[in-house]
């Protein structure tokens, strides 16, 4: 595979990125046991996902206390041509609690007002909500069958390099 190529394949996950609103959350809880969930997420110029989340859900209690969670971010199925291969991108990430005194959760909650709706002006007045920050440390992009990239996360950015597995 040429450079034009890799290039190619870099767009296409970032675009894949920048077309979806909601992540699916994988995190495990105090007995070990893995959790499915989801959240609406805003990414930042690091290519950092935030994620404002309720204490009560156990999604949030088990990144709380384990400090990471796996992401996934898929193409819908109706916009997929075959289901089987759907095009997807995985992370894994260190999750870091954003202070509510930092320039950051301001600055964060403010980006998901404006891309995210109103919604979050309500969650905003709630008191168990919590901004997250995933951090990826490793990730996977599969553009399809026999399609599997690993993406170099040794500078964290949006336009971060992918190296054939």
């Amino acid at each position: 595979m040429n450079d034009t190529d890799l290039q190619g394949q870099v767009v296409a996950y970032q675009t894949l990125i920048d077309q979806q609103k909601t992540l699916l959350l994988s995190t495990v809880n105090a007995q070990g046991e893995a959790e499915a969930s989801y959240a609406p997420y805003v990414r930042d110029e690091d290519g950092v996902f935030y994620i404002y989340v309720s204490e009560l859900a156990s999604h949030t209690q088990n990144m709380l206390q384990k400090h990471h969670a796996s992401i996934l971010i898929i193409r819908s199925e109706k916009d997929s041509k075959n289901i089987f291969a759907r095009e997807r991108v995985t992370f894994q990430c260190k999750v870091l609690e954003v202070l509510v005194n930092s320039e950051n959760y301001a600055r964060q909650l403010l980006n998901m007002e404006q891309q995210l709706g109103e919604t979050m002006a309500l969650l905003r007045s709630l008191p168990d909500f919590h901004l997250l920050a995933l951090k990826p440390v490793s990730g996977k992009y599969i553009a399809g069958f026999g399609k599997a990239y690993s993406i170099g996360l040794g500078r964290l950015s949006k336009n971060i390099s992918i190296v054939i597995d």
